[in-house]
């Protein structure tokens, strides 16, 4: 099994390395080779997303991601720019379904901003469309103005839409895994005021039909953002589109006490996906090994499970994260009182030595 190892930029190369130790301590054959993307990759070959690294990742089995982005690449061309290596292999893989689960795992429920109350036992998962909408809409660009409040102004423009098959697809994900869950799918739009969130809703009551036994409700977005925090464990599956989900999951990822802690998956019609954790490249703490490596440990897990077929692995990676948070070690963004402050390096030692 062919793993493509893309750690990226800021934080990224110290938080892919102690999931590969992590990886490489399971006893498997794994062949991993790493290549620059994002930032690293404009550097190396002058794209964030250079062929080669794009034939790695069409070869492997599965995609190990770290994070892109820093502020130093501001000022190049926005197709230049590090983020566009992601949306790039999101759209040249096809990886059109993102799985970001949300646990407050017990130790860390101080952690979290909200009254123990209401996010104590929090299991959420939020599948969020990945290659539609209006990041990849056209037409968009920056033009003069020959309509509106103010012509003859510059405006930029982008073009939400979705077409049918695209939210069919993403439905059956969604429907499917509220399946193995709790059976209650909440589906996320703005249909009051937006054709394509009318046409997602209109879709998914069509869907639906297929799945007797799940239960679907639909909720405006400013409401699902306000409910999130308000009472989050309502919720079991969630699904919305690329720019909803996107802020949303983000919102969810607070609720568990960090991002640090979230994992996510971006799946093709095949399982193979590109494994990443949500938070992004952090270039003011990068190399200070500070950074939390547990979201992308447990990303790596998501791999196993997902793609590569090894769900005793990962269920074994899983239960070494849990283990580590009962002894007490916390990088920063999850300290509490009482326990142990380590680092990026000391936290994947901590795993493997749980492992």
């Amino acid at each position: 099994m062919k793993i493509a190892v893309l750690p990226g930029d800021g934080i990224g190369t110290e938080i892919v390395a102690e999931a590969v130790k992590v990886l490489n301590a399971l006893g498997e054959s794994f062949e991993m080779e790493t290549a620059p993307v994002g930032g690293a990759g404009y550097e190396a070959k002058g794209h964030p997303l250079p062929e080669e690294t794009l034939n790695l990742a069409k070869e492997a089995d599965a995609i190990l991601f770290g994070a892109v982005g820093d502020w130093k690449y501001d000022n190049l061309a926005r197709e230049l720019r590090p983020e566009q290596a992601i949306l790039g292999l999101r759209k040249h893989l096809s990886l059109f379904a993102n799985l970001r689960p949300a646990i407050c795992y017990p130790e860390l429920t101080a952690a979290s901003s909200l009254k123990p109350e209401i996010i104590a036992g929090l299991n959420i998962l939020i599948v969020r469309e990945l290659n539609g909408d209006i990041y990849f809409g056209s037409p968009k660009g920056i033009r003069t103005a020959t309509d509106g409040l103010f012509p003859g102004t510059r405006e930029g423009f982008d073009t939400m839409r979705y077409s049918e098959p695209e939210v069919e697809r993403i439905a059956h994900v969604a429907f499917q895994a509220a399946q193995k869950r709790d059976k209650r799918l909440c589906s996320v739009d703005k249909a009051n005021v937006l054709e394509t969130s009318q046409l997602w809703r209109d879709v998914m009551i069509r869907i639906a039909k297929d799945y007797p036994d799940v239960e679907l409700t639909h909720m405006y977005v400013d409401n699902a953002a306000m409910q999130l925090v308000k009472a989050p464990k309502a919720f079991d599956v969630v699904v919305t589109g690329n720019l909803f989900g996107d802020i949303l999951s983000d919102e969810a990822a607070m609720l568990t006490g960090s991002i640090g802690m979230l994992p996510s998956a971006s799946l093709d019609k095949n399982n193979k996906g590109l494994y990443e954790p949500s938070h992004g490249s952090a270039p003011d703490i990068a190399g200070k090994g500070i950074a939390n490596p547990l979201a992308t440990i447990l990303s790596a897990a998501m791999m196993l499970r997902f793609s590569l077929g090894k769900a005793e692995q990962a269920d074994r990676i899983e239960a070494a994260v849990q283990k580590v948070l009962a002894q007490g070690y916390r990088t920063g963004d999850i300290k509490t009182e009482g326990c142990q402050l380590v680092g990026t390096r000391e936290m994947g030692e901590a795993v493997l030595k749980a492992l």
